[in-house]
């Protein structure tokens, strides 16, 4: 009896498909081509990419991937198999693969679960299976599958039928479910997709820090509207799986100071962490804030728990957030649009949290603090902490249990 039941465990393995397992135990970190290039995309814009995320230290930083969206697909041959757009790609995806895989990078693409994707390209319904075995063949390594021409698809299906295809093909393929978060992903796509959007668009031309733009039939949304929606469904993120709230707008027009909040705030949601922005032409503020390794260890923390709102008040916002080891990352924002003065005493503002079964209580507990954006040690919690911020700009400590 026990023979039948480890045959039929087996077979059923091969039988059933399934997400790939521990490919994404942290937040995936890379780099994305639609917020800056839009549809216009091209195999030498990529190889450059690839050149300067090495370059300047973006691999060296957590980096890995290298993300084509949408504009590269130009066809389906007579067997109705995608065919990249030949003037854009003319050495085609297995070689830019290649390319990008011999500098040490992983290399993605994107599709769409409708006819169409939102470019008006070709899209993967009728054909996931096909467009997974050409993924398997050049090489991906990550995918992001968005959400357009769907009309009354099921969601949960149609994310389903994708990971199918993925794992019959046989390559590990980091699954990225793009769908805006629309059909609530955070409640069904745990054992389906890798990281899943919470919600529509960042504003990527002329990114806000806090505004909306209306499309009329969707919206795009500022840095801060999107950790509003983001933040509530810290429960549902986790290794393997988590809650993307959009890729970054670092270096894309905001002041330093909202560049340093926007990166802070996805670190402490542990979100994946994807720039937009020309990695070709960066000012050296714009690389120091994206491979500040420390800011990058929060969100890359083995334990996976996402931070929460502490406390709301007077335009300050303070964020906890549990980290590997017992230690405690704390975020204070000044979302106002004044200089605000932060005097904040460790000892009252104790808590506890469900989801790590943890208390963060410096009354038991004397803590040692990092500053991580200054890169030095601060003293300790047995004195209040003290900081001037100006509007948009945060003070992101780590805070590490003395002994």
């Amino acid at each position: 009896m026990r023979k039948l039941l480890i045959v039929f465990l087996i077979i059923g393995n091969l039988v059933f498909p399934q997400k790939f397992e521990k490919l994404a135990l942290t937040p995936p970190m890379g780099w994305n081509s639609w917020n800056t290039f839009g549809m216009n995309i091209n195999e030498k814009v990529i190889k450059e990419v690839a050149d300067a995320m090495v370059e300047y230290g973006l691999l060296d930083a957590g980096y890995e991937y290298v993300v084509i969206d949408d504009g590269w697909a130009n066809e389906r041959d007579s067997l109705g198999f995608i065919v990249p757009d030949p003037e854009k790609f003319p050495s085609g995806m297995k070689a830019l693969a290649d390319y990008v895989h011999s500098k040490g990078l992983k290399f993605g693409i994107y599709s769409c679960a409708g006819w169409k994707t939102c470019g008006g390209r070709p899209g993967s319904r009728g054909y996931e299976f096909q467009d997974a075995i050409k993924y398997a063949e050049w090489g991906v390594d990550y995918l992001k599958y968005d959400w357009c021409y769907t009309d009354s698809r099921d969601a949960k299906d149609a994310y389903t039928i994708m990971r199918n295809a993925l794992f019959k093909a046989g390559r590990p393929i980091v699954f990225s479910i793009c769908e805006w978060g629309t059909n609530k992903p955070w409640e069904w796509a745990k054992d389906i997709g890798h990281l899943w959007r919470t919600t529509g668009d960042i504003i990527k031309d002329n990114p806000s820090f806090d505004g909306v733009v209306n499309h009329g039939s969707w919206k795009s949304w500022g840095v801060m509207r999107i950790a509003d929606m983001t933040e509530p469904l810290r429960q549902y993120a986790g290794p393997d799986h988590w809650n993307d709230p959009d890729m970054l707008v670092v270096g894309m027009g905001m002041t330093e100071a909202e560049d340093r909040a926007h990166f802070s705030l996805w670190c402490m949601m542990a979100a994946p962490l994807f720039a937009g922005n020309d990695v070709r032409n960066m000012s050296q503020t714009t690389i120091e804030i994206l491979t500040n390794k420390e800011v990058i260890a929060v969100d890359q923390d083995f334990l996976g728990i996402p931070g929460f709102r502490f406390r709301q008040e007077n335009g300050i916002e303070v964020w906890y957030r549990p980290l590997n080891g017992e230690d405690w990352a704390v975020l204070f924002l000044n979302r106002s649009l004044e200089t605000k003065d932060i005097f904040w005493d460790w000892r009252k503002n104790y808590t506890w949290d469900g989801i790590s079964q943890r208390s963060f209580d410096c009354n038991k507990t004397t803590y040692s603090i990092r500053d991580l954006w200054e890169h030095k040690n601060i003293g300790t919690t047995e004195k209040p902490f003290r900081r001037k911020l100006i509007s948009h700009d945060v003070a992101m400590l780590r805070l590490i249990p003395e002994k």
